[in-house]
């Protein structure tokens, strides 16, 4: 009895250890009933029929990823070599999605044969379309293409791209200096054309300045030179002014007013003894010569006689 009593409790025991499971947090269980789909067990601590129900699964739902090297070849049999980042998950959590995941392909293997395969088949379909000197160009549209193409099959096996970067593209050794060389030649033409035209701003400001000072230092004289009119115009007006005042006085105190062009005569004959540079000046100091200088004066003075 008591050997009894032992592999039944053996037995109970092992019944009790079966009937629970933990699934973890992120992940879905999928159990079987000899073989055949039952249900699914959510992240935490399941109760299922022991000896009976199986786990046969654990879907992860989370995000996943996968790097990817593969060649394509050109329309213009170019190869190009592609390194790639794949991220994809399972498209919902809802109870058809998850058995499709679980029964759709033997093993994890043979799903990421499967999904690397297809999605580097998409992109070598879109390259074989293209000249090599388009590929670079069109990151984006075979990104775009790609998605398109292989979204359908993907949620036929219950999963959906989340995003393709194509994070390297290259082509062969030869291509690559080729390539080189033009990008060389494009900069230095860039960097010729940049002088050329910094160059010619640089002229062109510089003859602009040299345009604008000519101006203002032609309006600056043409200012001065009237301004210049403007004083001696001034000075005459005064002079004269004067000379009339003077002849005015002169005529009231019954004075002959040629007095007064002899002494601006011999007033301008001191200026220039002054403020000369030469060492002599030659005058007529005659009495002829005299009465002359005067006559000459006095004719300035009088008014021209109007002709008959």
């Amino acid at each position: 009895m008591p050997i009894f009593f032992t592999i039944l409790l053996v037995l109970v025991l092992i019944l009790i250890a079966t009937a629970f499971t933990t699934i973890k947090q992120g992940t879905i269980g999928v159990t079987t009933i000899f073989g055949k789909y039952n249900r699914m067990l959510q992240p935490g601590l399941n109760l299922k029929v022991p000896l009976i129900e199986q786990v046969y699964k654990r879907i992860s739902i989370q995000n996943r990823s996968v790097e990817l090297e593969f060649q394509a070849v050109t329309v213009d049999q170019a190869n190009v070599y592609f390194k790639a980042m794949l991220l994809f998950a399972v498209l919902n959590p809802n109870e058809e999605t998850v058995k499709n995941v679980a029964f759709k392909f033997i093993d994890e293997r043979n799903l990421m044969q499967a999904l690397i395969r297809t999605v580097e088949g998409s992109i070598r379909g879109y390259v074989s379309s293209k000249r090599q000197s388009e590929v670079l160009t069109l990151r984006g549209e075979i990104v775009s293409d790609v998605k398109e193409q292989i979204d359908q099959t993907l949620e036929s096996w219950g999963y959906h791209l989340l995003d393709l970067q194509l994070n390297d593209i290259t082509f062969d050794e030869v291509i690559m200096k080729s390539m080189s060389q033009v990008v060389a030649s494009n900069n230095l033409k860039a960097a010729a054309e940049n002088e050329g035209q910094a160059l010619l701003i640089t002229k062109t400001k510089a003859a602009e300045a040299d345009g604008n000072a000519i101006k203002i230092a032609a309006e600056a004289e043409r200012q001065a030179a009237q301004l210049r009119g403007q004083g001696v115009a001034l000075f005459r007006e005064e002079v004269a002014k004067g000379m009339s005042q003077a002849a005015k006085e002169m005529q009231q105190a019954n004075m002959d007013t040629s007095v007064i062009l002899f002494t601006m005569w011999t007033e301008a004959i001191k200026h220039f003894a002054e403020n000369g540079k030469g060492n002599a000046i030659f005058l007529d100091g005659s009495p002829d010569g005299m009465e002359k200088n005067l006559r000459q004066l006095m004719h300035i003075v009088k008014p021209v006689e109007p002709r008959v």
